[in-house]
C-alpha cells in the first residue's frame, strides 16, 4: 500500500487517484507585458518585425509566427505521442489530401486536454489583446498528418465568424526540399490569388496564426519526401462577423455555333466502330443508363498517332490559368498546328454534332431524332485532357418567330503536368447549367492510376452534403 502512496506522490499517470496534472504553459515573449504591448502597437500599425519570440508580418496579409510556442519540451513529446495514438480519417476531394483526426475538443488525453485549455483560455486572451479582436471561447482544433503527395490546395479559409485560423507544428527536423510549407498569395484587384509571397517552412514548437480574410489566400504545398510526416494541430478562432465583398465571378467562357462540315469530316478522323447505327445506338443505351462512357480508340489510328507527334516535336505556345484557388494548368495561344487546328475543328464541326446527339440521346443537333426537350438539355461542354471542347445551349428566335435551343462550343487545348489541378468552386458561372463534357487524351501512353491526371465528378445529395460520384481515369484516344 505505501508504495503505491509513494507512487501516486510522484504522479504516476497510470495511478488513477495519484494521477498528477499535465499541464502546457505558454513561452515567456507572450507573457511578458512589454513584449504584448510591443506586438499589439505593431499588429496595429502593420509593421513587420521580432519581439522575442513573436515575428510579426503583413504581407501578402496580416500574419505572425510564433516560436518556441510552448516552453516544456517533454510535454510535446507527451503531445506527439498522444496525437499519434488517435484515429484519423483520410481526407480527400477536389481541394485537400491528407489525414485528419475528430475534432480535439472533448478528448480525455492529458496532454491534449492541456493543450486544449492553453489555446483556448491564455492564448486566446493573448491573441484577443493583441490583434484588438474581441474572441469567442469557441475554438476549432483537430490534428492534420500530411504524408507523401499530400497537399492542401490555395484557398482563404472563409466562414462566417473565423477570424483567426492557427497551425501548431510538431514537425521532426524539416527541410525546405521536403514540401509542406504553408504557401502565402499575393492578390489582385479582383482580391484573387495570384503568385506565392511566401512560403513558411514547418518547425518543431512553432504556431503560425494569420487573420482570415477576402484575400487570406494559402495552401500547403504537396509533400515531396517519403517516410516525412508532417504533423499538426490546428484550427480557427471565432470573433465579430465580418462584411465580406460580393464574390469575384469568372467571366463566361467563348462559345461559337458549330462549324459547317458535312459527314465526310467524321469518316476522315473517326474510327469506323462509332460510325454505325447500331453502335451509336447501344452506346447511347449505356449513355442514358450511366451518364459517362468510355469510348476507347476513338479517333483512327492514323490520325491519333499524327496529332501526338506534333504535341511531342512542335513548338506550342503555352499561358498559364488561373486564379490558383480555382484551377492551375497552362492552355495554348495563338496559332496552333495543322494536324491540332484540324482537330479542334472536327469537334466543332456540325457532323460532330450530329454524332455526339446520336451517342448520347442530346439533342445538339436540329437533325438529331432525340426530339424530347422536355428533359431541358442545356449547355454542353466537352473537355479533353490535351484538347477540350464544349457544347451549350441558348435561347434563340427561328425565322418563323419560334424559340428552341442552339448548341453551343467551346474549347482549349491544354497541357498538364505535375501540380497542375482544376477546382470545382461555388460561383462558376458553368455549375447552374447543363453540360456534356468531352475529354481526350494525348501523350498518356501507359498511363497509371498512381500518376493522377483524373477527373472528378461531385454531387450534392438532397442533404446538401457533397459526395464524390465517381471520377475519369487517364486513358488515350479515349471520349468521355
Amino acid at each position: 500500500m505505501s508504495s503505491k502512496r509513494r507512487q501516486g506522490d510522484r504522479g504516476d499517470p497510470k495511478t488513477k487517484k495519484g494521477k498528477r496534472e499535465i499541464k502546457a504553459g505558454l513561452t515567456e515573449s507572450l507573457l511578458d507585458q512589454a513584449g504584448r504591448d510591443a506586438a499589439r502597437q505593431a499588429w496595429e500599425r502593420r509593421e513587420a518585425g521580432n519581439h522575442g519570440s513573436i515575428t510579426l508580418s503583413s504581407a501578402p496579409f496580416p500574419h505572425c509566427v510564433i516560436h518556441p510556442v510552448i516552453q516544456s519540451l517533454e510535454f510535446l513529446d507527451g503531445l506527439k505521442e498522444e496525437l499519434l495514438g488517435l484515429n484519423f480519417n483520410e481526407k480527400s476531394n477536389d481541394l485537400y489530401k491528407f489525414k485528419q483526426s475528430d475534432d480535439l475538443k472533448r478528448r480525455k488525453e492529458p496532454h491534449i486536454s492541456a493543450l486544449r485549455q492553453v489555446l483556448f483560455e491564455d492564448f486566446r486572451e493573448w491573441l484577443s489583446d493583441v490583434t484588438g479582436v474581441k474572441l469567442e471561447k469557441t475554438v476549432d482544433m483537430s490534428c492534420a498528418q500530411y504524408d507523401y503527395t499530400d497537399t492542401l490546395l490555395c484557398h482563404d479559409d472563409e466562414l462566417e465568424g473565423r477570424r483567426f485560423a492557427f497551425i501548431l507544428y510538431l514537425v521532426p527536423e524539416w527541410l525546405e526540399a521536403y514540401g509542406g510549407s504553408l504557401d502565402l498569395y499575393n492578390t489582385d484587384e479582383n482580391a484573387q490569388p495570384g503568385s506565392i509571397a511566401k512560403s513558411l517552412i514547418p518547425k518543431w514548437n512553432s504556431l503560425v496564426f494569420f487573420e482570415v480574410s477576402p484575400i487570406s489566400f494559402h495552401q500547403v504545398s504537396e509533400v515531396l519526401c517519403e517516410g516525412k510526416c508532417r504533423l499538426s494541430v490546428s484550427g480557427w478562432f471565432y470573433g465579430p462577423y465580418l462584411e465580406r465583398p460580393q464574390p469575384f465571378l469568372d467571366p463566361l467562357p467563348l462559345r461559337s455555333p458549330h462549324i459547317p462540315h458535312d459527314h465526310e469530316i467524321l469518316y476522315e478522323w473517326v474510327n469506323p466502330v462509332y460510325l454505325s447505327v447500331d453502335a451509336q445506338s447501344q452506346i447511347q443505351e449505356e449513355f442514358e443508363e450511366r451518364s459517362e462512357m468510355l469510348l476507347k480508340n476513338f479517333l483512327q489510328e492514323e490520325k491519333f498517332n499524327e496529332v501526338c507527334s506534333v504535341l511531342a516535336t512542335q513548338s506550342i505556345e503555352w499561358e498559364q490559368c488561373g486564379p490558383p484557388n480555382r484551377r492551375c494548368y497552362q492552355r495554348a495561344r495563338g496559332d496552333l498546328p495543322n494536324a491540332i487546328s484540324s482537330c479542334m475543328e472536327l469537334l466543332k464541326s456540325e457532323a460532330f454534332f450530329l454524332l455526339l446527339s446520336n451517342l448520347t440521346g442530346l439533342s445538339l443537333h436540329f437533325l438529331s431524332t432525340n426530339s424530347d426537350d422536355s428533359e431541358g438539355e442545356g449547355p454542353s461542354q466537352n473537355n479533353q485532357s490535351v484538347s477540350e471542347d464544349d457544347s451549350g445551349a441558348e435561347q434563340s428566335e427561328t425565322e418563323q418567330g419560334q424559340s428552341e435551343k442552339v448548341p453551343l462550343c467551346s474549347g482549349e487545348l491544354r497541357h498538364w503536368t505535375h501540380g497542375h489541378y482544376t477546382l470545382i468552386h461555388d460561383h462558376d458561372p458553368e455549375r447552374h447549367q447543363f453540360a456534356l463534357d468531352l475529354l481526350l487524351f494525348f501523350g498518356c501512353k501507359d498511363w497509371k492510376e498512381e500518376y493522377g491526371g483524373f477527373t472528378s465528378y461531385i454531387a450534392k445529395e438532397e442533404d446538401e452534403e457533397v459526395n464524390q460520384t465517381f471520377s475519369v481515369l487517364v486513358v488515350g484516344n479515349a471520349r468521355f
